[in-house]
């Protein structure tokens, strides 16, 4: 198991070839400790494990794995289904401004289409996530304010990942030491 900065976890995950809509994720607070976990999954690329924290208002640090080749039915079923929970995406900035012009069009037009529409929050989602060609977005299970069960179950699933995982970001939280409270 390979452990790198969280960022190149995420640059991982929108380089995969895949269906961008069947991503789906688990996240919430951190068991024991600052920060949060998450895993993103998807059933041809696996699932990826984060450990984040706030170093401060606009820094956000951490690390992660890829815990999992694939997505078998014990880890799907700590994952949300298409239709429930909240939702989730993983964006790339445009590489220019032609690109940032045509996906601002594409953008508007969706929300033209489904200001004339009744639909469902999800469909509007989904629709404007393709419009922004976000390479992951879906469903998510996620509490900020503790954790989720689901969460519970895939860190027992993945305990020797999480261990490890825990003892990387205690290091960074130590170093950086926002572990200290104020006087």
């Amino acid at each position: 198991m390979r452990i790198r900065e969280w960022k190149d976890i995420l640059e991982d995950v929108t380089e995969r070839n895949v269906e961008p809509e069947d991503w789906r994720a688990v996240a919430g607070d951190r068991a024991g400790g600052v920060g949060e976990d998450m895993y993103l999954a998807h059933p041809a690329a696996g699932v990826f494990f984060l450990k984040t924290y706030a170093k401060n208002p606009f820094e956000v640090r951490g690390v992660g794995t890829r815990v999992a080749r694939s997505l078998d039915d014990e880890i799907g079923s700590f994952l949300p289904q298409q239709d429930e929970g909240g939702r989730f995406a993983v964006q790339s900035p445009p590489e220019d401004a032609d690109q940032a012009e045509t996906v601002g069009k594409r953008l508007e037009t969706v929300l033209e289409t489904h200001a004339d529409a009744p639909t469902r929050p999800q469909d509007l989602f989904d629709d404007v996530m393709e419009a922004l060609e976000s390479p992951a977005f879906g469903p998510m299970a996620y509490d900020q304010y503790d954790r989720p069960d689901e969460l519970d179950g895939l860190s027992e699933q993945f305990e020797e990942a999480d261990d490890l995982l825990n003892a990387e970001l205690d290091d960074l939280i130590e170093t950086d030491e926002v572990d200290r409270g104020f006087m």
